[in-house]
């Protein structure tokens, strides 16, 4: 057996138009940790990630013409919990609701990126 060409998946990029205000969203409404965040040569290398997860978002301004992400699947022990830490933070959500594989809720970013959050 040979070894895997790709082991891991380590970042992901979200495209934001503004990198303060997405870090404050992230941070906030989210309760993501920095992972990184240093100067880079069109605006910052700005990671953040859910405590304890090791792949990272990428918050991105550099890609004007990319298209939002659409459908991060993410996990949550308690959807109840994160559907008042959004209607707190003002942002529209749907759910939780059932569906056959389980309850989930969805939601957008700021800029337009699509989160399905299943209970985990």
């Amino acid at each position: 057996m040979s070894d895997m060409l790709i082991s891991s998946i380590l970042t992901i990029t979200v495209p934001v138009a503004d990198q303060g205000a997405a870090l404050d969203f992230y941070t906030r409404a989210l309760d993501f940790e920095v992972r990184s965040d240093n100067p880079f040569p069109m605006g910052r290398w700005l990671t953040v990630a859910p405590k304890g997860e090791t792949t990272t978002l990428l918050l991105a301004s550099w890609f004007p013409d990319m298209a939002p992400v659409g459908g991060l699947v993410v996990g949550s022990s308690d959807l109840d919990a994160l559907a008042a830490r959004l209607r707190e933070h003002e942002v529209a959500f749907d759910g939780p609701s059932e569906q056959a594989w389980g309850r989930q809720l969805l939601f957008h970013d700021p800029y337009g990126n699509g989160f399905v959050v299943s209970q985990a």
